[in-house]
């Protein structure tokens, strides 16, 4: 499920070239704070992936929500508390 999650939020990414060192520049409109550069735009596409990972990894750790993209959804799982 987390591939196609992925997979889903990388479809839905908006590139444009910019005026800057590393001039492409991608953005997934519907996930606040994903976004990258890169010199070339497959380099681009790499970085957003490679930041779209560490988000949604800190997002996991933080219990905060992630929104759905389509049909994809990736909630936490609930949490066993262990009684001593």
């Amino acid at each position: 499920m987390l591939t196609e999650y992925i997979r889903a939020a990388l479809e839905e990414a908006e590139y444009e070239i910019i005026q800057d060192e590393e001039p492409y520049y991608g953005v997934i409109p519907s996930l606040q704070g994903v976004w990258a550069t890169g010199k070339t735009l497959e380099e681009c596409r790499r970085n957003l992936k490679e930041v779209l990972e560490e988000w949604l990894v800190i997002k996991l750790r933080q219990g905060l929500p992630i929104p759905s993209i389509g049909q994809y959804r990736i909630e936490e799982p609930e949490r066993l508390e262990i009684e001593s």
